[in-house]
């Protein structure tokens, strides 16, 4: 059928490949719902029980203050080193063509099939002092596990694909034109990168970082393991709301839960609110 009798045929009685759209809506937002908003507000409802003075004194104990700032501060190192190299690893499989290219990129998705636990006891045996990474690191006095560096390195391990598949099929869309172009009118490697790559990039890549982030707060397999789990020290936060679990202090466990839940929501909010402004701004009018 051609294009033309295709747009003849009323809108109404066109076939469609998905059902009407009450239909997948409908689906769609039972889902989300049942999966995603009930559990979101049944926590919710579990921590405004406890009142805020009582949650302002869970949240603000010694113990749960040093658990929190370990978890954001450990998160926020793991981002900034999956933001350098997710973009870098990106580029290289977009950009270059090589032997076992495939491979490297199947290698990507290793850390969401990986269950975190043997993650993090893999890390745990490479880092310690007679793994192949430690015992090249404690002759210069550098230790991982059972430090802060031990719990970014998990949560790095953990969140890296989120950056790198979020910047890749957009790297892989753009028009190289527009690259050449700039080149014609005698813009270095760097500013084609600066002013034309990068821009078209930053609002998947900033969802990147922000997911990833958000992925780092509330990791716990792959981080008990390598942390040590040492009260005001090495215990994250998601560790912590499980031991108030199994003490049966559900409001504890439910007020630092909750906390974990505002932090990444405030992130995902934010940064959406950044990329539908920066993709309003390379819109032309």
């Amino acid at each position: 059928m051609s294009v033309a009798a295709v747009a003849t045929i009323p809108a109404g009685r066109r076939k469609r490949v998905l059902p009407g759209f009450g239909l997948t809506l409908g689906v769609t937002l039972t889902y989300v719902g049942i999966i995603v908003l009930l559990p979101v507000i049944a926590l919710a409802l579990k921590g405004a029980e406890i009142g805020p003075a009582r949650f302002w004194d869970i949240v603000s104990a010694p113990r749960t203050l040093a658990a929190l700032r370990l978890t954001i501060l450990a998160a926020a190192l793991a981002t900034v080193f999956n933001a350098a190299y997710g973009l870098l690893m990106a580029w290289v499989l977009v950009r270059y063509r090589f032997p076992g290219r495939r491979l490297l990129d199947a290698m990507v998705d290793i850390p969401f099939a990986l269950p975190t636990a043997v993650a993090g006891l893999a890390l745990t045996a490479l880092f310690s002092q007679n793994g192949w990474y430690g015992q090249v690191l404690a002759p210069a006095g550098i230790s991982v596990v059972y430090t802060i560096w031990g719990v970014a390195v998990a949560m790095s391990f953990t969140s890296i694909p989120f950056v790198i598949r979020t910047v890749q099929p957009i790297l892989e869309d753009l028009d190289r034109g527009q690259e050449e172009a700039a080149l014609t009118l005698g813009a270095s490697p760097f500013q084609v990168f600066t002013r034309v790559i990068f821009p078209a990039i930053l609002p998947a890549y900033l969802v990147g970082i922000t997911i990833a982030f958000a992925r780092s707060l509330g990791e716990f397999g792959a981080v008990i393991f390598i942390a040590g789990n040492l009260p005001m020290k090495t215990e994250i936060a998601s560790l912590l709301a499980v031991i108030r679990l199994e003490e049966y202090d559900y409001n504890g466990a439910a007020a630092i839960a909750l906390t974990l839940v505002a932090i990444a929501m405030v992130l995902l909010v934010a940064s959406n609110w950044m990329q539908a402004r920066l993709t309003r701004r390379r819109v032309p009018a």
